[in-house]
């Protein structure tokens, strides 16, 4: 640079400032990857040690449940020193966050053999029923909750709606166990079509499925024909009317896309509670899975398996909330801005 040059020391120009790219992170795409990841790193710490804390405060003593009652006080602190339950609990805990890096897990206390083994075995089954529940409920309920908003639009039919309503209601707020023994008693009991357990069978899926997915298909219905009469009650659905398009297509190119947000939402939320309810449901149908075998293990206090049994839940509730709403962001960029719509 030459001596004569001048070198400015004041402040920037104003067009000079508009010209410097800033980088944005509280919309889009990238805003949308730094809140979800930042969240889903929180939820999953807080899991980890929710599990880790609440789970040794279930009532019972794994060392007696080992060795029983009549067990000596050498010999039930004999058991709690194999198991590390004399340990401090900041050891302990060192000792959990070790397992689950190594993705063992823990080692069961009852079988002495790695958590993770048992989860691989069982979590297969327990989703043979969680998927094909939640396809069957997005089955029902779209066309049922469309046709009832249909029918009913504009205070159309009232007592179909009443009666949708309240049946639909009873249905979706009904307890699982409710509707699987009901379903046992008849058709398993009384007809004799179906096995009332077990798992060696396609058909010994079929009531498990059923008791499943009618609650969720009837609470998804109920949104769906709430959606559906708003979306047609829309200026934009008066004039399609209004050129006189043919029904199936109105409701299918119309109706239906502006469904797909809320119908994506309560599809998450349906996968994520069904991951919960199978573990009274495998216990009424006596079938292999999660479900069973974490309430096994809190007969025998079983606590390595309990955390794990609990810890791959979470994870996969966690990790499909994760992949509903990377879906609805490529559906409707709108949510990206302030997540999911609903939240």
């Amino acid at each position: 640079m030459s001596a004569g040059s001048a070198v400015p020391t004041g402040p920037l120009p104003a067009a000079a400032v508009r010209r410097v790219p800033r980088l944005r992170l509280g919309g889009g795409w990238a805003g949308f990857a730094v809140r979800r990841a930042g969240g889903l790193l929180m939820s999953m710490l807080l899991l980890v040690l929710v599990t880790f804390l609440i789970v040794p405060l279930l009532p019972g003593d794994p060392a007696r449940a080992i060795a029983g009652t009549s067990s000596s006080p050498a010999t039930l602190a004999a058991i709690r020193a194999r198991l590390g339950l004399d340990e401090p609990m900041a050891t302990r805990f060192v000792h959990y966050l070790g397992d689950i890096a190594s993705g063992r897990l823990g080692t069961s206390f009852r079988f002495d053999t790695p958590v993770a083994d048992i989860v691989t075995t069982r979590l297969p089954y327990t989703v043979q029923l969680v998927i094909p529940a939640v396809l069957l409920s997005l089955v029902i309920a779209v066309p049922l909750g469309m046709a009832v908003g249909v029918l009913t639009r504009d205070g159309r039919r009232r007592r179909l709606g009443v009666g949708f309503g309240t049946v639909a209601g009873l249905l979706a707020s009904a307890p699982v166990y409710v509707v699987a023994t009901l379903l046992i008693v008849l058709f398993s009991i009384s007809l004799g079509l179906l096995p009332s357990g077990g798992a060696t069978t396609p058909s010994a899926l079929v009531l498990p499925i059923a008791a499943l997915c009618i609650g969720p298909a009837f609470a998804i219905a109920r949104v769906v024909r709430q959606e559906t009469a708003s979306v047609l009650a829309q200026d934009y659905m008066r004039t399609a009317r209004g050129h006189r398009l043919g029904s199936v297509r109105l409701h299918l190119r119309h109706a239906l896309p502006n469904l797909v947000t809320s119908v994506l939402t309560l599809s998450g939320l349906v996968l994520t509670s069904l991951l919960g309810g199978t573990i009274i449901l495998e216990n009424v149908f006596t079938y292999p899975g999660l479900g069973t075998e974490v309430v096994q293990a809190i007969i025998y206090k079983d606590y390595p398996v309990i955390q794990g049994i609990i810890l791959v839940v979470g994870m996969l509730a966690l990790l499909v909330n994760l992949l509903v709403d990377v879906v609805l962001g490529i559906v409707d960029p709108r949510t990206l801005e302030g997540g999911r719509r609903g939240h």
